[in-house]
Formats: structure tokens, sequence, C-alpha cells
């Protein structure tokens, strides 16, 4: 398995516009590439503009997938003035 994390800080007041965009690219995600196992939407109320996220996939080649698909590409240009910083880390071992 393949581990990506990611932390998303917003502009302020830009959560609202940002969950569902995030939702449905997890879902299509979910339901249309084969490699994506799992993808976690992470939120804490004492960070507020802060969204977390844990992905998995079969490998990198699954992931590289991923990004080039049209639901990311298109979530990816819905969100980018929403978006203050992103930190997006991998992780190429997972233990089970």
């Amino acid at each position: 398995m393949f581990a990506v994390t990611v932390t998303f800080t917003l502009h302020p007041d830009r959560m609202e516009a940002f969950l569902p965009l995030i939702q449905e690219n997890a879902r299509t995600s979910l339901e249309t590439e084969a490699g994506c196992h799992q993808f976690d939407i992470c939120t804490d109320p004492d960070r507020v503009n802060e969204v977390f996220l844990y992905e998995l996939y079969s490998d990198a080649d699954a992931f590289q997938t991923h990004l080039a698909s049209p639901h990311f590409k298109l979530f990816d240009e819905a969100v980018a003035g929403m978006v203050a910083s992103k930190d997006v880390r991998l992780y190429r071992t997972v233990a089970q």
C-alpha cells in the first residue's frame, strides 16, 4: 500500500464551500479508481481552517492515476482560490 496525507489550510470562511468539493472528489475516487482503497476527510472544530486527508492507494502509480483523473483536475481547479497552503506527504510503506 501507498499512503498519502494532505493538510489543507483554507482561507478564512471557505470551509463551507470546500467540504462538498472534497467529499465529491473522495467519493468519485473511491468509486472509479480501482487503486484507491481509502480516502478519509478529517476536520476539527478547534482548527476551523484546516482539512486533513488520509488516502490509501495500491501503489505510487495508482496515486499518479488519481492525480491525472478528470475529477481530480476539476476539484483542484475549483478549490485553488480557497486554499492558503497545502502540505502533501507520501508514505511508500504502510505496515498492517
